[in-house]
């Protein structure tokens, strides 16, 4: 009986060493394995398997260094115990604060993780609350092979230089990317009833019985009617041959989404921009393809559509002082969904990506006689933050930034200025080569928040400086984003309502910056519920699975 006893005190003393056994070794093996995969390539932080072994790994190492603080103060206390009492609790006590000052607190970790590229006088924390079918995700997708031109000779434009193919299949991957899902006609069935649920019509997705209408506002600026870029008469672009718009390989591959998977009807389907005209070398290219879609644009010639102002729809801009409300162009009006889809561009403003992209999506210039003057809402105009920023009623007019249900940026080239030169890039990945990108998402505030991150690690004279010195803007080109994110209780006091009931805005999306420009990790990506969340597939991987 005594033997009995005797062995099980053993076994039950042999646990906690089994224990720590397998405690230790688990902890070493998590630490080789996370150096041996994070520092080469720090975006693997993002892979699953490092959210199981970094947690694992850091304990390990809090735990040795503790071993071994332990060690040396059980050693320097073993000389001093002759001493008088006061001196070994003094020396004692200087040795626990020196080792608590060492420790990273809680409020310095957080700090890191939001500050993102801005120096720490500018810290940013993670604003508003995030949106879509997979809240704050942004979908990057970046094929290198996309792009083939070598910056003089012929035109950007032009297939042997941008390959439908692939561009037609980074579309793909992000639409399932963003969705999680392996089939397209699911992907967007899901987009679909998310964004119905949202607006109150039921979990239902896209419904073609009822002849729902599509609108795709595209970023063709380079075409504007003032610019004398294309002749009214022919249709024929003839200057900015070589500046970019959204690509047509690009509205191509989203019209045959549209049209084969969604099963829209051409007819019931609407492209292009209120302030241009329609361009026969990018209305020629779809039209092979797709001729009953509606092709608008301001004027309306060469078999395009013209869009006009509405006589009961309107935008309230809540420019200090008040304006008078402005007629919505009517092919935002009867449209039932909206597509933005913007180019990845500097500008002396700080940027042009979605929200800005509605400049286009009013019947009349910015600076028109008689409307209010968008251009005074811009950080050119009025720099620094906690201003009032149209960018914001555009993003929460009920008409434009409330029937869109998806966001796209195309990145392919990527412009340095409002003129849209494109330029290679220098940053990595890119590494002097074209940014050969997609960015995709449901939250307005979130794909812009990416975007400009991405220009500002490229250009940040253009971003700060905009058409000035290096921080003349004094950070208001990100100013929209801090007021689209907070519309409610926004920096500025604004009230914004551009719909002119009285209701205000909630939140439009949440907006923070990167870790860094080599990581690329938004909060979602580094284990937080809000925040942003940066799901990158590069030349075919995908970084986060």
């Amino acid at each position: 009986m005594k033997d009995r006893q005797t062995e099980e005190s053993l076994n039950e003393e042999r646990k906690p060493r089994k224990f720590f056994i397998l405690w230790f070794v688990t902890g070493l093996c998590s630490l080789i394995w996370f150096l041996i995969r994070v520092i080469p390539k720090p975006g693997r932080l993002t892979y699953p398997c490092q959210r199981v072994a970094a947690p694992l790994a850091s304990g390990f190492v809090l735990w040795l260094c503790g071993f071994i603080m332990s060690g040396l103060i059980f050693r320097k206390i073993q000389q001093i115990r002759t001493a008088p009492r006061t001196i070994v609790a003094l020396a004692c006590f200087t040795i626990i604060m020196a080792v608590s000052m060492g420790c990273p607190s809680d409020s310095d970790v957080e700090y890191n993780l939001n500050r993102g590229t801005m120096d720490q006088s500018d810290l940013r924390q993670c604003l508003g609350v995030a949106h879509g079918l997979m809240p704050g995700r942004v979908v990057w997708v970046r094929e290198p092979a996309a792009t083939d031109w070598d910056g003089e000779e012929d035109y950007w434009w032009q297939d042997v230089h941008t390959d439908p193919v692939i561009v037609h299949d980074m579309l793909n991957k992000a639409i399932k990317g963003y969705t999680d899902t392996s089939d397209l006609v699911e992907a967007w069935a899901k987009m679909f009833r998310h964004f119905n649920l949202k607006k109150g019509k039921g979990d239902v997705g896209y419904n073609s019985l009822q002849n729902e209408k599509i609108v795709i506002k595209a970023n063709m600026v380079t075409c504007h009617f003032i610019l004398d870029t294309v002749d009214p008469t022919t249709c024929q672009k003839t200057e900015y041959l070589n500046q970019i718009d959204a690509s047509p390989q690009l509205i191509h591959a989203l019209l045959w989404h549209l049209v084969h998977v969604v099963k829209v009807k051409q007819s019931n389907i609407a492209v292009g921009d209120t302030q241009i005209i329609f361009p026969n070398q990018w209305y020629d290219y779809l039209r092979a393809d797709f001729p009953e879609v509606v092709y608008y644009d301001h004027e309306g010639h060469c078999g395009r559509t013209a869009a006009l102002k509405s006589d009961d729809t309107f935008i309230h801009f809540s420019a200090p002082g008040g304006v008078a409300p402005e007629a919505i162009p009517t092919i935002f009006a009867q449209a039932d969904y909206l597509i933005n889809l913007a180019v990845l561009k500097g500008h002396g403003a700080g940027v042009t990506l979605c929200a800005k992209n509605h400049y286009g999506s009013l019947y009349r210039i910015p600076v028109e006689a008689g409307y209010y003057d968008l251009h005074l809402s811009l950080p050119s105009s009025r720099p620094g933050r906690g201003e009032y920023r149209a960018n914001v009623d555009l993003m929460g007019c009920a008409h434009l930034g409330g029937k869109t249900i998806l966001y796209l940026i195309d990145g392919l080239y990527g412009g340095y200025f409002a003129h849209a030169t494109p330029y290679k890039w220098k940053m990595s990945p890119f590494n002097n080569d074209w940014p050969s990108s997609l960015f995709l998402s449901m939250d307005p505030v979130a794909i812009d928040s990416v975007a400009y991150d991405f220009l500002l690690a490229e250009w940040p004279d253009v971003v700060q400086g905009g058409s000035g010195s290096a921080g003349s803007l004094q950070g208001g080109a990100e100013d929209y984003l801090h007021e689209a994110a907070l519309a409610h209780d926004p920096p500025s006091g604004t009230f914004y309502d551009p719909n002119g009931d009285n209701s205000g805005r909630q939140s439009l999306g949440v907006h923070e910056h990167w870790n860094n420009p080599d990581s690329k990790l938004y909060s979602r990506n580094l284990g937080k519920e809000n925040g942003i969340e940066l799901v990158a597939f590069e030349r075919g991987v995908v970084r986060n699975d």
